[in-house]
C-alpha cells in the first residue's frame, strides 16, 4: 500500500491524531492467526477481565467498545431510567462533544452546570440536584465527570469521594469519563484504585485511543448489579465487536508494565514544557491550569490565523481567542521547541 501522509507531521489539535504505539501494534499481530472464541469469549478478553479486576477490584468488570461516545451513552443508559437525566459541567464531553448522541441516541436528558475549571463540586451539582418526585421534571439520577476534565484539570481522589458521598447521600450514581484518565493518574501520582474504585465511583470507561491504540474504550462496572444489562445494552448500541480479541489485546499491551502511565506521563511532560515556554511571550495569555496534556491560551487573531496555516490545532472560544494544544504519547521535545518558535515568530 502506498503512504498516503507525511510520517514525520505532528500535530497539537488531539491526541486522537497520534498513530500507535510499536507495542500495541505487535500486541495486534501477536493476537492475530488461528480462529479464537468470538464477542468477548477468547482468551485475550478473558485475561483482560483478570487485568482489570486487579487494577480496580474483585467485583470490578469490564465491557470493551469502539469508541468514547458509544462508551458514554451506553454507561449513562446502565445507570438510568428512562425518566432520569444526568448532571454535567457545561463543558462536559457529553454536552459539547458527541452531538445529540445521547439525547438521541441513548434518550438522555443532560443538566448541565457552569464551571470555572471544568470540574463539579457537591454544592455545583445541587445548582440542577432537584425535583425529585416532580413528574414534570426529568429525575437527575446520575452525575458525570471527566477525568481529566475537557479543560486540562484533574479531580482528586478527596474531591471525586466528595461528590460521590454527595451523589449516594441523594440517590444519585457517580459515572467517570476516563477517557484520558492514564493523564490524570499521571499527574495526581496516585494508585488507579484511589481515584475510581476507593473513591466512590460507579461506573468509569478506561480511554485507549488517545493514549497509544488504534481503536477502543473499556467500560468498568465497579458494582456487581452495574454489570447485569452490560451484555445487552452493548449489542444494542452497537458497541459489541465480533473480533473483541483485537481491542482486548490492545489494553493488555497498554496495561503491562504499566505503558499506560508510561505514555501519559510523557504527554503530561510534553505539555508543561509547551506552557512554560510560552509564558511571558509576548501576546499569549494561558487561560487554565496546564495538569494534564491539554495547554489553553489566548492568542491575537492575527497570531492564530499564522499559526494555524502551518500547525492542527483548536480554536476552543473562537469569540475570546482562546485556543486547545494538545500533546500526545509520541511529542518530542523538538516538535514543542518548533512549535514554540512558530507562536514566538507569530506573536511579535
Amino acid at each position: 500500500m502506498k503512504i498516503r501522509h507525511n510520517p514525520q507531521s505532528h500535530s497539537f489539535a488531539s491526541d486522537n491524531y497520534s498513530g500507535i504505539h510499536p507495542k500495541v501494534l505487535e500486541a495486534i499481530a501477536a493476537a492475530n492467526g488461528g480462529h479464537e472464541a468470538a464477542y468477548g469469549s477468547d482468551v485475550y478478553s478473558h485475561a483482560l477481565r483478570q487485568k482489570i479486576q486487579s487494577l480496580f477490584g474483585d467485583a470490578a468488570n469490564c465491557f470493551p467498545v469502539f469508541n468514547g461516545t458509544g462508551a458514554n451513552v451506553l454507561a449513562l443508559q446502565a445507570l438510568l431510567p428512562r425518566w432520569g437525566a444526568v448532571i454535567c459541567a457545561q463543558s462536559a464531553h457529553i454536552q459539547c462533544d458527541e452531538g445529540v448522541a445521547p439525547e438521541y441516541i441513548g434518550g438522555i436528558k443532560l443538566l448541565a452546570v457552569e464551571t470555572a475549571d471544568g470540574k463539579l463540586t457537591p454544592e455545583l451539582i445541587d445548582r440542577e440536584a432537584w425535583g425529585w418526585g416532580v413528574e414534570h421534571r426529568a429525575q437527575p439520577l446520575a452525575v458525570y465527570i471527566s477525568q481529566s476534565t475537557e479543560l486540562g484539570t484533574c479531580y482528586t481522589a478527596a474531591e471525586i469521594r466528595a461528590i460521590a458521598e454527595h451523589c449516594r447521600r441523594l440517590g444519585m450514581k457517580l459515572y467517570m469519563d476516563g477517557a484520558r484518565l492514564a493523564n490524570a493518574a499521571a499527574f495526581l501520582q496516585t494508585d488507579i484504585k484511589a481515584i475510581t474504585t476507593d473513591a466512590g465511583v460507579d461506573m468509569l470507561s478506561l480511554g485507549g485511543t488517545k493514549n497509544g491504540m488504534m481503536i477502543g474504550e473499556c467500560l468498568i462496572t465497579l458494582q456487581p448489579d452495574l454489570a447485569e444489562a452490560m451484555p445487552y445494552l452493548r449489542k444494542i448500541n452497537m458497541q459489541l465487536g465480533s473480533k473483541s480479541r483485537f481491542i482486548a489485546a490492545q489494553f493488555l499491551a497498554l496495561l503491562e508494565n504499566d505503558l499506560w502511565l508510561q505514555l501519559a506521563q510523557h504527554s503530561n511532560r510534553m505539555a508543561q514544557r509547551l506552557r512554560h515556554a510560552i509564558e511571558g511571550v509576548n501576546g499569549v495569555e494561558i487561560t487554565q491550569e496546564t495538569q494534564a496534556n491539554a495547554v489553553f491560551a489566548r492568542l491575537p487573531i492575527a497570531a492564530r490565523r499564522a499559526l494555524h496555516e502551518e500547525f492542527h490545532f483548536y480554536d476552543w472560544h473562537e469569540p475570546s481567542g482562546e485556543v486547545r494544544w494538545m500533546t500526545s504519547f509520541d511529542t518530542l521535545p523538538e516538535h514543542i521547541d518548533v512549535f514554540v518558535n512558530a507562536i514566538v515568530q507569530a506573536c511579535r
